[in-house]
């Protein structure tokens, strides 16, 4: 089984310590790894590094490399532009097809994505796999059990329960719904039936590529040639010329909302999941309780609640009487807001660009 994990993207909700320079995934966030690094930490021992993939911006080559030195060059793939999930999916899809297309394989989209029980984790994939070896015309999706009404993430919903494999359930796959109001988050917490969508999920290169050939007939069209160039002399050529001209799309509109419920199956688990893609769910994510403080670095807070202070620097950082703040202390740029605010970091980050502060975005 191979797995590719997609680490492109800049990051902008994690700013100012991800930039477009080193976006999120290639930062130390939490501790003394970088987020791929811990994202590829936590496949050993199911997988060896020969079936481990990374698909990036041509831009990040030489830090996946840094950050991946037992890493093959050529597991690196290396988007000329990016299009959106599903071109990237697709073109994954394309050179899988060409050089093992019957072989399973897993996609994690989201390299920033914490998950603290990873025993469970590959016990998962290790299932899906399962599945997919005796239904290689299936899709399995792997969900994490919600620990609270989200509104924040996509959910997908199951049906009756299969069978199990090694103690995980596998469900019948009912459909996607995408981040629901609080009373819907709610009841979907309730009744036992919906598992949040983390972006995971099991195939073959060949049955994915059937699905973009029937479902998305356009953008099959760039990736047919994509496909006979794989591994040929003028793939480079083929793959710049073609890839920047495809539309972008997401994946869920180009493939997942189209496709049939019978060729889906859903594993419910719990891994111990958070997206930390932004300081206020880092904060969640990090937390015992809504209550305390999470910190980082030469920190000092007094008589403080639920915030976030971390210092990447080698002065001293400190807090008095905040609550629900952030504090993000770098080498050139220092943000303080209410959580709530972590929204509006993005437009902020935006409006610099074309002035004097360009550089720091």
């Amino acid at each position: 089984m191979k797995v590719v994990i997609f680490a492109g993207g800049v990051g902008t909700r994690l700013w100012p310590l991800s930039r477009k320079t080193t976006p999120k995934q290639f930062e130390k966030i939490i501790g003394d790894e970088s987020m791929l690094q811990i994202a590829v930490r936590k496949l050993f021992p199911l997988f060896k590094w020969e079936d481990i993939y990374i698909s990036t911006g041509k831009d990040y080559e030489d830090l996946v490399t840094k950050q991946l030195p037992k890493l093959p060059r050529q597991n690196i793939i290396l988007e000329p532009e990016m299009r959106d999930v599903g071109p990237a999916v697709g073109l994954i899809t394309a050179i899988f097809k060409k050089r093992f297309p019957d072989e399973p394989f897993v996609i994690l989209w989201g390299s920033d994505h914490l998950v603290k029980e990873e025993k469970v984790f590959r016990n998962a994939l290790s299932a899906g796999e399962k599945v997919i070896k005796d239904n290689p015309r299936k899709i399995v999706f792997i969900g994490q059990k919600p620990r609270f009404a989200s509104q924040n993430v996509g959910y997908i919903e199951f049906g009756e329960e299969i069978k199990r494999i090694d103690e995980i359930p596998v469900f019948a796959f009912e459909g996607f719904k995408y981040r629901p109001h609080l009373s819907v988050a709610e009841n979907f917490l309730k009744d036992g039936k919906h598992a949040w969508n983390l972006g995971y999920f099991i195939t073959t290169p060949k049955f994915l590529w059937e699905l973009f050939e029937s479902l998305s007939p356009n953008l099959f069209l760039s990736l047919e040639k994509i496909n006979k160039a794989v591994d040929a002399k003028d793939y480079d050529d083929v793959l710049n010329e073609t890839y920047p001209k495809i539309e972008k799309i997401s994946f869920d509109n180009a493939i997942l909302e189209q496709l049939d419920k019978k060729y889906g199956n859903v594993l419910s688990v719990d891994i111990g999941w958070s997206d930390v893609g932004a300081w206020e769910a880092l904060k969640e994510a990090l937390s015992q309780s809504e209550e305390e403080n999470v910190t980082k670095g030469k920190v000092l807070i007094e008589d403080s609640r639920d915030s976030l202070v971390f210092n990447y620097t080698n002065q001293l950082t400190v807090g008095i009487d905040l609550s629900e703040m952030l504090v993000i202390n770098t080498e050139d740029v220092v943000l303080v807001c209410p959580k709530t605010s972590v929204p509006k970091i993005k437009k902020l980050v935006e409006s610099l660009v074309g002035t004097p502060n360009e550089s720091l975005t």
